[in-house]
């Protein structure tokens, strides 16, 4: 029983489906995963290098200036003897970086 599921194909040759099959999923990791892993890992790069004095906004829309950095969180100046703390991954970008485009 073995033998006959080892067996290659009737003349050798590679069925279709396995190589859409792959192809597929090739498509699928250059155009979807890829693209976002490398995101994931800018955003993770930006958190990280977080400093005071930073204006920023959460993924809330929540705009506010960094007075502390610790860490895995920040506190946030978001008005008049306000703060808030804040984990560093609710932190989306920096006010900078929106205000230039």
């Amino acid at each position: 029983m073995l033998t006959i599921l080892l067996q290659a194909a009737p003349g050798g040759a590679i069925p279709l489906n396995l190589i859409f099959m792959i192809a597929i999923i090739a498509v699928m990791y250059f155009f979807f995963m890829r693209p976002q892993i490398k995101k994931q890992k800018e955003q993770e790069a930006f958190q990280n290098e977080l400093k005071p004095g930073s204006e920023i906004v959460t993924t809330s829309g929540i705009i506010g200036k960094i007075s502390k950095v610790n860490e895995d969180h920040v506190v946030l100046i978001i008005g008049d003897k306000t703060n808030m703390k804040l984990l560093k991954s609710a932190i989306s970008k920096e006010l900078t970086e929106i205000r230039n485009k």
